[in-house]
Formats: structure tokens, sequence, C-alpha cells
């Protein structure tokens, strides 16, 4: 889950002031050419960053409700032209690959405190290099160049990635992450594991992490769905984040994406405990997400419509409920209310009062489905796990959505798969993985497949990328998938005790 709210992860801090700038229309192709992004701002000076002593002190996320003020209302078109700003030649394209993960004493094996939390952030900072990000009087993320650290709500610690060009800077950046959060963990005594979901304490036993924005949705979430607060505290996941040229190749690497989105959570699946035991799923973080909040989650079927652009992506995420809005520093409870209505000037928390440009930016984060846009587009379906897989998850999609050949090998061959077959693959991989049936065969099949196009679309990128897609390779070969492999070893070595995770996936 990512709510990094002024942030693009995968494009870096924003702190310059974003100007609207005519002619974003010529950046469409396709059907639905829409008016261009008007030029609607004064020109505000945004000072993101604070000097206390001699460190730098980066002011809450998100910082940006006082960053652009709006001369006039904004439009639906203002809300289609920010998404079509996105659009970037090919050269530009890059990788932006973020990842959780569960920090725990390694005596007691108990989640960390967020006193612990604090001193961990402090000392990186200072022995790393690394801006301190505050809200209030607590620490709650750092900052280095275009990487941030930020804590999910129950403490889940995760880099939001530099973009970087190719699959090498990406495993060196999580590699050097690792290194040093290690350094300073291990003389804490506290410990990392890769995994999807807590193996063994209940809900009640994480901390909560003092971000406004996580107690609106902590009050919000039960009224939606059942699986919401384990979504919040007890989930982990590694994405990547990838560009696309223009709104027609944007919509193809959508239906590639979503089309895959089962296949790739078959793959990484690595969440079958609950509260110490087996709990009947191989991705028990998936599973969660179908009974989350269903207005902001799921398969997005409308992707596959003949109409479907930008303008259709903003139609739905102007109907997806808010949370809130970020002014004077504090956070608004807007739960269940409208971006609608707040484009209209009729929000009953905010009356007569229009959403600026960090607005809309702000509540396309707060949508969840398994392949999300912004200005670029998010790959959200795989369980976190040990950093081998770190890499493998953006090797996987960048061969696949980076290759016009393999995009367009996925595009043939997902084309007759019916709204019906990709729901049945979303509901029924989190449980069956590679051995859930589909067609003729089994989906272990289609993974054979889609891996061949991953790896010959690197081939063809030239940057000597394939080895990373190894650690997927041996599991599409067995069909086993990660969390079988942990099931055999709770039910086997470790005698049904689930304690011995902590060790086999500790970073």
């Amino acid at each position: 889950m990512v709510l990094m709210s002024q942030t693009s992860p995968s494009h870096g801090i924003r702190t310059e002031v974003f100007q609207y700038k005519s002619g974003y229309a010529s950046l469409f192709s396709g059907r639905n050419n829409t008016k261009a992004f008007r030029h609607r701002t004064s020109n505000v000076t945004f000072s993101g960053k604070l000097k206390r002593g001699s460190k730098v002190i980066v002011a809450a996320s998100p910082p940006t409700d006082d960053a652009v003020v709006a001369t006039e209302p904004l439009t639906k078109e203002d809300l289609v032209g920010y998404l079509a700003s996105g659009c970037k030649s090919k050269e530009k394209w890059r990788i932006g690959t973020e990842h959780e993960k569960l920090g725990f004493d390694l005596k007691t094996l108990r989640p960390m405190t967020y006193e612990q939390i604090s001193h961990l952030l402090n000392a990186i900072s200072e022995r790393f290099d690394w801006d301190k990000v505050m809200e209030g009087d607590n620490i709650i993320g750092l900052q280095q160049g275009k990487q941030s650290i930020s804590l999910e709500p129950g403490g889940q610690f995760e880099l939001s990635g530099a973009p970087l060009e190719t699959l090498h800077q990406t495993c060196a950046e999580v590699n050097s992450h690792l290194y040093q959060v290690k350094a300073v963990a291990e003389e804490m005594g506290i410990g990392f594991i890769g995994i999807g979901f807590q193996p063994k304490w209940e809900r009640k036993d994480i901390p909560i992490m003092p971000k406004g924005r996580y107690e609106i949705m902590r009050n919000y979430m039960p009224k939606v769905g059942s699986l919401g607060l384990d979504m919040m505290f007890r989930t982990c996941t590694v994405q990547v984040n990838l560009d696309f040229s223009s709104e027609a190749d944007m919509i193809r690497k959508f239906r590639a994406g979503l089309a895959l989105q089962p296949i790739a959570t078959a793959l990484f699946a690595n969440s079958p405990f609950t509260e110490g035991k087996p709990n009947g799923y191989l991705s028990m973080r998936s599973q969660i997400w179908t009974d989350t909040d269903n207005n902001r989650s799921g398969m997005l079927p409308f992707v596959f419509d003949d109409s479907f652009g930008f303008e259709q992506y903003v139609e739905y995420a102007l109907d997806v409920p808010m949370y809130f809005v970020y002014r004077k520093k504090k956070y608004i409870d807007c739960a269940g209310l409208s971006f609608r209505d707040f484009l209209a000037g009729k929000l009953p928390s905010l009356p007569g009062e229009y959403p600026t440009i960090n607005d809309w930016e702000n509540h396309l984060t707060t949508i969840f489905p398994e392949v999300r846009l912004k200005r670029y587009l998010e790959m959200r379906g795989a369980d976190g796990g040990p950093w081998r897989r770190l890499c493998a998850l953006p090797a996987l999609w960048v061969g696949i959505l980076y290759d016009e050949t393999s995009l367009q090998n996925v595009l043939d061959m997902t084309a007759d798969w019916t709204r019906e077959e990709r729901q049945m693959l979303r509901n029924k991989v989190p449980v069956t993985g590679l051995k859930t049936p589909f067609r003729d065969g089994l989906l272990k099949h289609v993974a054979e497949e889609v891996l061949t196009f991953a790896k010959d679309g690197l081939e063809r990128r030239g940057y000597k990328e394939t080895g990373f897609l190894n650690e997927v390779a041996e599991v599409v070969r067995t069909g086993l998938t990660p969390a079988e492999t942990l099931l055999e070893l709770y039910h086997g070595k470790w005698g049904q005790n689930v304690d011995p995770v902590f060790e086999e996936l500790l970073y």
C-alpha cells in the first residue's frame, strides 16, 4: 500500500510548483483527445525544507497544501490533463521500485514499537545523511534525493525508490537500502522480514504509527469491509512503477498489467500464515484486498472497454470516496465524501472551497486497484519477499511492458480472456496459486509463456538483465509458489512452529 501523498514514488518527492501548461493534449494518441491542461496556478514558491541545527528537516507528508493556489476552480479537463502530463518519450522511461518489510525484535519476535522505529530513522538519518520527514514532533520518514523511506500504518518500513534506468541500478538501490537499515537495526536487536503478511502476531499487537491520515482510515475501514484494518496493519507488498509514452501506450500497458496481475500474485505469493498457523491461503495479502473496500480496489473491468482512456479513469476516480483533505498542516476527515462534489465546491467538510491539483494528487493515492494509474502505472499484485524477489518483480514487468514485442504478445495472448475469467483468476489465485485451473490447463502453463515473454523482452533491452528473473523462473519450473515452500517447511522441518519463518525470510 502506497500512501505518499505529495510524492510520485517512482519519480521522487515533488518540491517544485506544478505548473499547468497548455498543449498537453498533444501528448494523447487515440480516441480521447481532450482540452489542453490550462494554465491556472499563481506562481507560489514552496519551501519544503526547514533547517534545525545542522540537519535538514522535511515538513510533514504531504506538505503541499499551500504549494499550489488555484486561481480559478479546476475542471475535469484539468484532472485528465494531469494524468496525461505523465506521458514521456521512451528514452525517458524509468523504473521505480517500492517495497515494504516488517521489523521485529530479534529476541521476542514482537513487532517494532514506534519508539524503536523513531530511533532507527534518526540513526539512519545521522549515519547515512538522509533528511528527516516530520509530522508535528514525530519523525515519520526519511528522504535522500529521489528516494524516500516511509512508514505504513503498522510500522511497515517502506523504501520508495528513485526513478532508475536499469534493473542493475534498481537491485543496487535495494541492496544499499537493506545494508543501511541492517547496519543500524542489528545494533538495536531488530531484524526485518520479507513476507506478505504478519505471520505471528494479532492485530492488537501491532503498533499504530502517529500519522494523521491513518487515523482517518482506521476509523473508516470497518465501515466498508471486514479486512481493511488487516490490510493497513499487517500486509507488505513490493511493486514497480512504470512509464508510458501516450494515452494509447498507457491503455495497452494497463490492460496487459491487469490481465497478468493474478500471475504476478501467484509467482510472488508469500503470506500463508496468520497468528502462527496456516491461514488456508498462499497469498493472504491478496485475499485481504477482496474485502477491504471494493469501491477503491479490484480488477477494473472498464479498462478493457473500447472507450477507456485518461478521461474514463478520471470519471472512476471522481466517484471513489475520499479519505481526507490536507489544510494548514492538518488532515480534515472527508471519509466517504465525493471528490466530484469537491470539484463543484460542495464538499460538506469544506463548504465553498475548491480542490487544488495537490488535492487531486492526494486523492489518487487513496485508490487501490490491482494496477493503479497516476502519472505512471503501478503494478500492485505481489507479496513482499526476500531481496532477490525485490529485484525479480520489476524484472518481470519491465521485460513485458517496456518491450513492444513482448507487450504485443501478452495483449494477443489475453485478447480473448473474458471479464469473468480475469475475475476468476483474481479470486482463486490467492488460494491455489499456479495450480489454478485455466481453460485447458493450469495457470502454471500461462506463467511459462509470460516468463518467456519477459525474458525475451529483457534480452532485447540489451542491459544483460535476464538473471534477475532466475528467482521466478524456479517458481514457474516447479509450480510451487514461495508460500507452498514455506508451508512444506512448517509441516516438516519446523514441526508446525511458525517462528523459524523469521529467520528463513530475514533480510
